[in-house]
């Protein structure tokens, strides 16, 4: 409900404005100073989160940044809750104050108005440029000046800045190292574009040796390019740095126009990171009247076979060739093609036996021989099954044994391309009782000079997330633009990888301890957990790759790691060899009503208690680092006088992730709201625990 407060009018150079949150622990002040500069800091109490920053945009022509003066100001309060389609939480509450400072100045003897609307909530501050004009008049955006003057230099949990990818090892450092880190060999990855020796991306986890935790983001990406922050090392000063289109410029916008939200979460305790709702409190209300379409989904997939390199993604060895006029019938088979109709069968079998929703299925169709980093523009045309898959036969059989097929459509960056093929792709999954897609964008955007994260892709993003709607199928976007919260707006985009995941084997233990503090805060990550079997060398022969985790770990990420799109991602034959641990998986669900983040230091661990949505059971999970952990584990979250059974999932005593990563223990507890569970968590691992009320 929205309580409309007295407007009022102030000169250019009067008292600053403040916007003070509903309890008043986060205040705002804004101010326009000499020169007509505007200006705005935030504090949290009597602490800075940010000092004295300035605000604006440069067009082309002219300047948005000084010469203003303030022509009203405007406050507002909201009061009320929302309840997402799919979450964390049944229920969110959307409690704000706001305030839309009117700006004026003459530009060419003609008027120009900004408004800056700020929203003050008591986990952070939103804050976004509007542009009232009614005329429809077009400008180009040159650069945005939105400053993040931090007040010391903090601790960060980073990555490089890049407009192509997330798919970093996250650094943590002060912000005065940032600049020699970031000259350290990076990861490679096919489409990388980094920019600056000091650029980082968004969501970017900061603390303060104040103990103030802050996360820095944009909220509702739309019809412009993503966000990175450049520091000035000297000042300590981050400031906005939009990603480029192939002419150089940010973005062409048309008037009336509003930027994304600038947000800054900030609270002196961790977990309120991790539980704060705030990206999704400035995007807009669901866009769809009807969403009973749109469901959480737990599902396998012939994937990880193809990742570790056991199998393959192409039906050939050939290369070089022309899709169009390439003959698949008179190809000869390279005999390791994972997505043929008997290997096929094989998952959909154990997927169906263990109450899976869905199966993915990825190399089922034609042109994998030909499509990475080739930068060719028609690479796949998202219709044609290879010769060894049966499309119809294998959903056919899907359905008769209670689950569905999750397509995939990789595009190769080849973005025109999947524009033109995109409505003859949905209508074919149409067709086959397809419901969810998992796309892709590995590789250069094309056409050549674009990226991964400029207005254009941005856009296109959102096209085939709205088309998809058309159609009632969900999104699951890969190597597509970090999420800021859009699927409150549109809950059909039910996943986003746009980080580093489980196919990077070789990632660090601490990796998942900092990537709900800072990639999920926009939005839930396919990150794919579930393996079991970490010594890839034992399956795929030649590799000497092992994953850094234990299986109480994986376990543990289910929870650690939300999602409403969760995948088993190890084989079926590893899963075969460990039931007992499996059978978490098959329990735990999807869909929350209700999560409590009990403990967490980003970047060490991290231990959250969940209940199902569709029962009164709890599911907690914990994660650690690569630092063995104790753990004094209280249930002071369950409901006072009931009993619960614990099903505990831990690691062995001589759990290890590089000595002994498959050793672990379950055991039955009988458990309250007074109970009290000291657990060990080792090097890389975790624990899983099922509590059914009795």
């Amino acid at each position: 409900m929205w309580l409309a407060m007295l407007a009022i009018s102030a000169p250019a150079w009067g008292a600053p404005e403040v916007l003070r949150s509903p309890s008043g622990k986060v205040s705002l002040t804004f101010d326009v100073v000499s020169g007509g500069r505007p200006v705005y800091s935030v504090d949290y109490g009597s602490l800075p989160v940010v000092k004295e920053s300035a605000l604006g945009l440069v067009f082309k022509g002219f300047n948005a940044t000084d010469d203003f003066r303030i022509t009203g100001v405007d406050r507002s309060e909201t009061r009320g809750q929302w309840s997402p389609v799919w979450g964390e939480n049944e229920v969110i509450d959307d409690n704000y104050n706001a305030m839309t400072v009117q700006l004026m100045k003459k530009v060419d003897g003609n008027t120009f108005e900004m408004d800056v609307e700020f929203r003050a909530y008591d986990d952070g501050i939103g804050f976004r440029y509007v542009f009232p004009g009614s005329d429809g008049k077009e400008l180009t955006v040159t650069d945005e000046s939105t400053q993040f003057a931090m007040p010391g230099d903090m601790t960060a949990w980073w990555i490089p800045g890049d407009y192509d990818t997330q798919e970093y090892e996250y650094v943590k450092s002060r912000l005065s190292e940032i600049r020699s880190y970031n000259s350290d060999d990076k990861l490679g990855n096919v489409s990388q574009t980094s920019f600056s020796p000091t650029g980082v991306q968004t969501s970017l986890m900061l603390k303060g040796d104040n103990g103030l935790y802050v996360n820095l983001h944009e909220a509702a990406l739309v019809d412009y390019p993503a966000m990175h922050l450049n520091l000035d090392d000297s000042t300590m000063v981050f400031t906005s740095w939009l990603t480029p289109d192939r002419n150089g410029n940010k973005a062409e916008i048309r008037l009336p126009f509003a930027t994304p939200w600038r947000a800054i979460m900030v609270s002196d305790k961790a977990t309120d990171i991790l539980a704060s709702n705030l990206i999704y409190n400035l995007n807009e209300p669901t866009a769809y009247e009807d969403t009973s379409w749109i469901h959480p989904t737990k599902y396998m997939g012939v994937w990880w076979e193809m990742i570790t390199g056991k199998s393959s993604w192409a039906y050939t060895d050939a290369e070089n060739f022309d899709l169009a006029t390439f003959d698949y019938s008179k190809a000869v088979p390279n005999g390791r093609h994972g997505a043929n109709n008997e290997n096929v069968r094989r998952y959909i079998d154990f997927a169906a036996d263990n109450g899976m929703d869905q199966l993915l299925i990825e190399g089922w169709n034609i042109g994998w021989e030909d499509w990475f980093g080739k930068e060719k523009d028609f690479v796949f045309d998202f219709l044609t099954p290879y010769p060894d898959f049966d499309i119809k036969a294998l959903n056919d059989y899907a359905h008769s044994k209670g689950i569905k097929l999750m397509m995939h459509h990789e595009t190769s960056g080849s973005i025109p391309n999947y524009e033109r093929w995109m409505d003859q792709a949905y209508d074919l999954m149409n067709r086959y009782g397809y419901d969810a897609v998992k796309s892709g964008y590995v590789g250069n955007i094309l056409p050549k000079g674009e990226n991964h994260y400029n207005q254009n892709s941005v856009n296109h993003y959102l096209r085939a997330i709205r088309k998809a709607a058309d159609h009632k199928i969900m999104v699951n976007a890969h190597e597509a633009v970090r999420p800021t919260g859009l699927a409150r707006t549109y809950p059909n985009l039910v996943g986003n990888e746009s980080a580093m995941g489980t196919e990077y084997r070789n990632m660090s233990p601490g990796h998942v301890t900092i990537l709900p503090f800072t990639r999920l805060k926009g939005g839930p990550m396919d990150f794919t957990p579930g393996i079991f079997r970490m010594d890839i060398g034992s399956f795929v022969p030649g590799s000497d790759e092992h994953k850094k985790a234990t299986v109480a770990n994986q376990l543990a990420l289910y929870l650690t790691m939300y999602s409403p799109l969760q995948m088993a991602a190890d084989l079926p034959e590893h899963y075969t060899e460990k039931m007992d641990a499996f059978q978490f998986i098959k329990d735990v669900p999807v869909d929350w009503s209700r999560s409590e983040y009990l403990d967490a230091e980003p970047g060490e661990f991290i231990v959250v208690a969940r209940r199902d949505k569709n029962s009164d059971n709890w599911f907690v999970g914990g994660v650690t680092n690569g630092e063995a952990r104790d753990y004094d584990l209280k249930f002071d979250f369950l409901e006072p006088g009931a009993t619960y059974e614990a099903t505990v999932y831990s690691d062995a005593a001589d759990a290890d992730y590089a000595t002994n990563p498959e050793a672990y223990k379950i055991e039955k507890r009988r458990i309250d709201s007074t109970s009290d569970l000291p657990i060990k968590m080792a090097r890389g691992g975790g624990f899983a625990i099922s509590l059914k009320k009795q």
